[in-house]
């Protein structure tokens, strides 16, 4: 059903948004075809995690709020098989555990042979630039012995901005970069150190790509209102 419903939503909404955005892409042949493989991005709008589905040129996935798979009735419904087509993965954020399952999910779609999506920032900016990466980009690409693609974002803020209700057209540009490979490079370097190195190179690729000032410090998720 999932891979039914991503090649039919993929029919329909990749063209219709490559054509309202004209995406400019660069770097596809930096994504292999077929095998583990992590997307690392940096994040400035809920969207991303659309807009590189649809330039990708294989399935990602991405993990997204459980709330978006719950509805009911017809909109939830039609909610529920729009997350599922373009490969979405439902997390509980409320959930404790939630970091955790998260790992877990990944670790899963890895060990198929995916390709899966994250954001080691772990939350959107706010304000345009790059925050340090939180090491799970690190624990996913050491644990399943898989390359990391670094992905460079710019203009998908302009997309929706906040108290916008449409999607707008924006100059949006996705770069990827060159895949950092991880397969016997950290065998003598405590695992430690090695997620946090690794992590920090993965960032430092990004920064690379979309020329963000680099904040320094870690990103929080902004207090409930």
């Amino acid at each position: 059903m999932g891979a039914m419903m991503y090649r039919a939503v993929h029919t329909v909404v990749r063209p219709a948004a490559k054509a309202f955005w004209r995406p400019t892409v660069t770097g596809l042949e930096h994504v292999p075809r077929s095998g583990a493989v992590i997307l690392a991005s940096n994040h400035l709008s809920f969207v991303d995690s659309v807009v590189i589905p649809v330039v990708a040129p294989r399935e990602v996935a991405f993990l997204a709020k459980s709330d978006y798979f719950t509805g009911t009735g017809v909109r939830g419904a039609l909610q529920r098989a729009w997350f599922e087509g373009l490969g979405m993965l439902p997390v509980d954020r409320d959930d404790t555990r939630a970091a955790i399952a998260s790992l877990d999910t990944a670790l899963e779609v890895l060990g198929r042979g995916g390709a899966f999506g994250i954001y080691p920032e772990g939350t959107r900016s706010r304000d345009g630039r790059l925050y340090r990466g939180r090491t799970g980009v690190a624990h996913l690409a050491l644990t399943a012995g898989c390359p990391v693609v670094p992905v460079g974002l710019t203009g998908t803020q302009d997309i929706q901005p906040v108290g916008s209700r449409l999607p707008r057209r924006a100059a949006v540009t996705v770069r990827f970069g060159a895949p950092i490979e991880v397969a016997g490079e950290y065998d003598a370097v405590p695992p430690g150190r090695a997620r946090r190195e690794l992590t920090d190179r993965v960032m430092a690729a990004i920064a690379q790509l979309t020329g963000q000032e680099e904040a320094g410090v870690y990103n929080e998720r902004p207090a409930p209102v």
